[in-house]
């Protein structure tokens, strides 16, 4: 704005002054509204939406926004498409920040708004971007189709066309109304209407019950019969690569101990069993885990020689941790599953932020598991023994807690009343 802002001042004491000052307004403020260039950037699922809007059939270039502009500095407009995390946040008050003034944000979605469906129970969603950045329009919708983000630019234009030198654009204020528990207080109210409700209608409903119009008929709904659908059976599916018979013969060979995970038995019979479309999944022990993965890597009979994935499981004593095996020359799958106990040892009270067990890693056979067991670590808190850089992968460090795990909790979650 720099030195217009003085110009009221200079201008309105002159006769007609004032009428320069009001034509110099609307012809900056036609100008801006008109050509509103949106920040390409796109937080979740009503990004896909924004990005439909500047396609031929809808054609956001009418409205003067067809610019999308990839660098903040060159943007005026924010158009905050979706779901906002708390790891997120940081970025999304920084790009707000490069945006030069006079600059607008669109809150576009339930979820940007207040958190929508993950308002609840969840501990990572920022409950409104207004607890981020000011807002200016909000437009609700899960998602909102073009036509509505068009309709909240035209709102935006309405807001820019009131700006003035004497009433300047000025950033506003973020807020922590997203806080307030909404839907409890809507359910409130909803209930104390209804009750009123109630009460007003009760004589009538006496009324119509005692004489009731001859034309009226008591409709009854009638609940249409549920149709029943033969079994399908499961298709045969041919064996890729070796049999089960043969892959849990080898690694039984270096593990003596192993066993089929949910069967009592390891005979020719239940291996036939086994759904063919489905890996052999194994149990071993940790002590001959890593040197079993190493053997089904190095061996030529099984080839394992892509670890596909690490994942863990939360049990209610125990752990498993799984390494999805994969040979790409002969075809066939393997789950190579440990069962890890709870350190019990641990005191109640710290158990939820502790690490419970651990396991080797098996970053020194594959590259590919770094990543995999750190996002293992993160969420579950399972320690890698031998791995090179075991830190956190999508949590901040300081992050207290491991999020998937069933004994879980944080203070910014909040529980749907029921």
């Amino acid at each position: 704005m720099g030195i217009m802002n003085f110009v009221p001042k200079v201008l309105d004491p002159v006769p007609g002054g004032k009428y320069v000052v009001n034509m110099v307004d609307y012809v900056v403020n036609w100008a801006r509204a008109n050509s509103l260039w949106p920040l390409t950037y796109g937080t979740s699922c009503c990004a896909i939406e924004m990005m439909s809007s500047s396609m031929a059939r809808y054609d956001i270039a009418r409205f003067g926004s067809e610019v999308f502009r990839d660098s903040p500095r060159q943007a005026d407009l924010f158009i905050i498409a979706g779901t906002i995390t708390e790891k997120m946040a940081p970025a999304v008050q920084m790009l707000w920040e490069q945006i030069p003034g006079p600059k607008y944000a669109i809150a576009m979605g339930a979820c940007t708004i207040s958190g929508g469906p993950f308002r609840y129970d969840n501990y990572s969603v920022v409950r409104g971007a207004e607890q981020v950045i000011p807002v200016d329009v909000y437009i609700p919708g899960c998602p909102p189709r073009p036509e509505a983000l068009f309709n909240g630019l035209l709102k935006l234009r309405e807001k820019i066309m009131k700006e003035s030198y004497r009433n300047p654009w000025h950033e506003g204020e973020t807020s922590k109304a997203g806080e307030i528990e909404r839907w409890a207080e809507a359910s409130k109210a909803w209930a104390a209407a209804e009750k009123i409700k109630d009460e007003e209608m009760a004589a009538a409903r006496e009324a119509f019950k005692a004489n009731p119009p001859e034309d009226y008929v008591a409709y009854k709904p009638v609940r249409v019969a549920k149709e029943a659908f033969p079994d399908v059976e499961r298709p045969v599916v041919t064996e890729i690569g070796k049999s089960y018979k043969e892959l849990y013969k080898i690694a039984k060979s270096v593990a003596p101990e192993l066993s089929i995970f949910g069967k009592e038995d390891s005979s020719d019979e239940t291996l036939d069993s086994l759904p063919k479309d489905l890996p052999l999944d194994v149990v071993v022990s940790k002590e001959n885990y890593l040197k079993l993965v190493e053997f089904l890597k190095n061996d030529s009979r099984t080839k394992f020689e892509v670890l596909t994935d690490v994942v863990g499981v939360d049990w209610k004593d125990h752990f498993d941790v799984i390494a999805q095996l994969l040979s790409v020359e002969y075809g066939h799958k393997m789950f190579v599953r440990v069962s890890l106990p709870k350190d019990e040892s641990i005191p109640e009270e710290k158990r939820a932020t502790s690490l419970l067990a651990s396991i080797p890693s098996l970053s020194s056979l594959f590259v590919g598991a770094e990543l995999k067991e750190r996002e293992v670590y993160d969420l579950f808190g399972i320690k890698f023994e031998g791995h090179p850089d075991l830190r956190r992968l999508f949590m901040p460090e300081d992050f207290v807690g491991y999020p998937l795990r069933k004994d879980f909790t944080h203070p910014h979650i909040l529980k749907k009343p029921v």
